[in-house]
C-alpha cells in the first residue's frame, strides 16, 4: 500500500490560513491597517470600491521595504516582529504571525508599492492566488501602497457567502473605528466609492472621540484614569443619561490593541448599576496598559481575544476607577451629612421647662383574641374574588356541557379556516371559547377548549401576531402608516446608518415614513410610523429595534425581512407584565388563532399548552 500522507502545497496551504485570518473584506482591512500603523506610519489612508469586493487599498508614509522584505513578506510566517518563542510573551506590536499578507495573496489580486527613504526606487510585485506574476522597479512615494483587487477572486464559495455591500461596509467601518480610535496619534482618512467617509486629524483621545461620533460627544463622555505599578486604566465613560438602547459604543483597548473582554465589561455595566436602565448600554472607550508578559493576545488569529494573568484584579481596579469617575463627576447619588435646609432647628429658652411623655394603654385591650380581618379561618377579598371567579368559570363551563357541546370541531372557524390546515399541533377542536377566560400573574391568559385548559403566553402570542402581520406587509409590498405631527431627526453611529440604509425601503413597508437628512451626515428623518406604535419614545425604540436586528443577524443569520418583521414584533409585543381587560384578551386570542402557526414562535418558541382533562382526572 503506498504512502498517503504528504505536504500541502504553499497555495493550498495559504488558502486554509487565508480561511482563518480573512474572513471577510473587513479582515483585510484590519490587518492592512494594522501593518501600516507597526510600520511606523503618521497618515494613513484607505480606500475601498464595492464595500471592498473589488479594491482594498492602503496608504501609509512609514519606513517602507527593501527589495527583499517587499519580496519576503507574502510568505508564510515571515515577520519582522518575532525572532524567538520568548518574543511571543512580550508582544507590542499588531501584526506579528506573518500569516496576513500571505493569506491575503492566496486569495486575491495584489500590487504592492514600497520604498524606503533612503532608497531612490520603490519596488513594485504584483501576485496572484500566491504567485508572483511581476516584480520590478519603480518610482513612488516613501512608505508603502498595497492594493487587494477582487478578494476571493479563486475562492467563489466564499465569496458567495459574502454579506449585501452595505452589510459588508459596516464590518469594514467598525474595523476602521476601532483602529482609529487607539491610535489617536495617526491621522487617517476613509473613502468608500470614491466618497471621503472619514478625515481624522492627529488629536487627543477625547478629540478623535469628537470627531468619530459627533460635537455632542463632549458633553456625553467623562475622564476615567487609575493608575498603579502593574495596571494604567484611562479613557472615557458616556454619562448615565446617554446610555443607549443599542451596543456599539463599547470599546475595550489592551496596550493598543482593540480587545473583546465580556467578563471586563460585566465590570462597567456593574458599574452603572442603578444609575441607567434595564438593556440600556453605557458608552465606554476604555485604555488598559499591562505588563505584554501578563496577556496572551495569541489565542486567537484575529487577536481579538485576550487573556489576562490576573483577571481578577483588572476587574476590581476597572470597577473602582469608573466608581471613581463617577463619583467625581458627582454623578453617582452621595450621602449629604449636612443639615438639609427643610430642617427648622430652635434654641430652647433656659425657662423652658420639658414635659415628660404620657403612654396611653387601652384597657380593654386582648392580646389572646384574634382580630376577625385576620382570621385564618376566613379568606382574604383577594381569594374571595379568585374563588368566584373560578367558580363562575367552572360553573358556566359545566353548564354549556349539559345543554350543548360548545367545543364542538366547528367551534372558532370564523376567523380563519386555514389554520386547521397549517398547524400540526392545535386543531379547530381545541380553539378556545375567547369568553370563558383568566388572566394569570399579568403574563399567562388561561382559557378552555374542548380537550382540557389552554394556557397561553400573552406576549409570545402578541409577538407572533405581529411578527405574521409585518411580514405580510413586506411580502405584499403593502404599507400601513400614521404621520407624525412634527417629524422627529434621530441620529445614529454610522455602522447603525449603514444598517438602516440597507433596509429602509422594507422599513416603509412596515410603516415608516423615513427619509435619509441632507443637512446632517448618519441621521434620518421619521414623519410617520406603523398605526400599532403607540405614542412611543421615537428614539429609544429605533435603538432598541436596531439592537435587535443587530444580534438576530449575529445568532441566528436571519433573512433580512424575517429579521426586520421578528424585531419590530419583539419591539411592540405588550410586556409580560401588562394587565389586560376582557376586551384585550379576546381580541389577542381571535388574532392569534387568525394566525398561520398559532402555537409555535418566529423564534421557535411555545406560545401555548394545552393541560387535559384527563390529566387532571388521574391527579385525583
Amino acid at each position: 500500500m503506498p504512502d498517503i500522507i504528504r505536504l500541502l502545497p504553499d497555495s493550498v496551504a495559504n488558502k486554509i490560513a487565508a480561511g482563518e485570518v480573512i474572513q471577510r473584506p473587513a479582515s483585510a482591512v484590519k490587518e492592512l491597517l494594522e501593518n501600516a500603523i507597526d510600520s511606523g506610519a503618521s497618515d494613513i489612508k484607505l480606500i475601498i470600491k464595492n464595500a471592498g469586493k473589488s479594491l482594498i487599498q492602503v496608504v501609509d508614509d512609514g519606513c517602507g521595504m527593501s527589495v527583499t522584505d517587499a519580496r519576503m513578506c507574502f510568505e508564510r510566517h515571515a515577520t519582522s516582529k518575532i525572532k524567538d518563542a520568548n518574543d511571543l510573551f512580550k508582544i507590542r506590536t499588531m501584526g506579528f504571525r506573518g500569516e496576513a499578507l500571505a493569506s491575503i495573496g492566496a486569495i486575491a489580486q495584489v500590487e504592492i508599492k514600497t520604498k524606503r527613504i533612503e532608497d531612490e526606487l520603490g519596488t513594485a510585485i504584483n501576485i496572484e492566488g500566491s504567485k508572483v506574476i511581476n516584480q520590478q522597479a519603480c518610482s513612488c512615494a516613501d512608505g508603502t501602497s498595497i492594493s487587494v483587487r477582487n478578494l476571493f477572486f479563486n475562492v467563489p464559495a466564499r465569496r458567495n457567502f459574502l454579506k449585501s455591500d452595505q452589510a459588508e461596509t459596516r464590518h469594514i467601518i467598525e474595523e476602521f473605528l476601532r483602529i482609529a480610535l487607539v491610535n489617536h496619534k495617526i491621522s487617517f482618512s476613509f473613502f468608500h466609492n470614491n466618497k471621503e467617509i472619514y478625515h481624522l486629524n492627529k488629536t487627543e483621545i477625547k478629540q478623535r472621540i469628537v470627531a468619530i461620533f459627533g460635537n455632542t460627544y463632549n458633553k456625553k463622555i467623562i475622564p476615567v484614569e487609575q493608575v498603579s505599578e502593574n495596571i494604567s486604566i484611562y479613557g472615557f465613560i458616556g454619562k448615565p443619561e446617554f446610555a443607549k438602547k443599542t451596543r456599539g459604543e463599547q470599546f475595550f483597548f489592551a496596550n493598543n490593541r482593540y480587545i473583546k473582554q465580556a467578563y471586563l465589561n460585566h465590570a462597567v455595566i456593574n458599574s452603572f448599576e442603578g444609575l441607567i436602565t434595564e438593556n440600556s448600554f453605557p458608552s465606554y472607550f476604555i485604555y488598559i496598559e499591562v505588563d505584554p508578559s501578563t496577556i496572551d493576545v495569541n489565542i486567537h488569529p484575529t487577536k481579538t481575544e485576550v487573556k489576562f494573568v490576573d483577571e481578577r484584579i483588572i476587574y476590581a481596579f476597572l470597577k473602582s476607577a469608573i466608581k471613581q469617575s463617577l463619583g467625581k463627576f458627582n454623578i453617582t447619588p452621595s450621602l449629604d451629612f449636612d443639615i438639609e435646609k427643610s430642617v427648622d432647628y430652635k434654641t430652647v429658652s433656659p425657662n423652658y421647662q420639658a414635659s415628660p411623655p404620657v403612654i396611653k394603654v387601652n384597657p380593654d385591650y386582648n392580646p389572646f383574641e384574634i382580630d376577625k380581618k385576620f382570621s385564618q379561618n376566613e379568606p382574604s377579598e383577594r381569594e374571595i374574588s379568585n374563588k368566584e371567579n373560578w367558580s363562575k368559570l367552572y360553573e358556566k363551563h359545566k353548564r354549556n356541557e349539559d345543554e350543548s357541546n360548545l367545543f364542538s370541531p366547528d367551534q372558532g372557524k370564523t376567523k380563519n379556516n386555514n389554520s386547521a390546515e397549517t398547524s400540526d399541533k392545535i386543531s379547530w377542536k381545541d380553539a378556545p371559547e375567547i369568553y370563558k377566560t383568566l388572566q394569570i400573574q399579568n403574563r399567562y391568559i388561561l382559557t378552555l377548549v374542548a380537550s382540557g385548559i389552554m394556557l397561553i403566553d400573552q406576549r409570545r402570542a402578541h409577538t407572533r401576531i405581529l411578527f405574521e402581520k409585518f411580514y405580510n406587509l413586506l411580502e405584499d409590498n403593502r404599507s400601513l402608516s400614521q404621520q407624525e405631527l412634527f417629524p422627529i431627526t434621530i441620529y445614529l453611529s454610522l455602522s447603525d446608518a449603514e444598517i438602516i440604509k440597507e433596509i429602509i425601503e422594507d422599513i416603509r413597508l412596515i410603516g415608516f415614513t423615513i427619509s435619509e437628512s441632507t443637512t446632517e451626515q448618519n441621521s434620518f428623518i421619521i414623519s410617520g410610523t406603523p398605526p400599532d406604535l403607540k405614542n412611543p419614545d421615537l428614539i429609544d425604540f429605533i435603538e432598541s429595534f436596531l439592537e435587535n436586528y443587530k444580534r438576530n443577524m449575529i445568532d441566528f443569520n436571519l433573512d433580512k425581512r424575517i429579521n426586520l418583521a421578528a424585531s419590530m414584533a419583539v419591539n411592540m409585543a405588550i410586556k409580560s407584565e401588562k394587565s389586560l381587560g376582557q376586551e384585550e384578551i379576546s381580541g389577542l386570542i381571535e388574532q392569534l388563532f387568525s394566525c398561520k402557526t398559532p402555537d409555535i414562535g418566529h423564534d421557535g418558541k411555545v406560545i401555548l399548552r394545552i393541560l387535559r382533562y384527563e390529566d387532571i382526572d388521574n391527579w385525583f
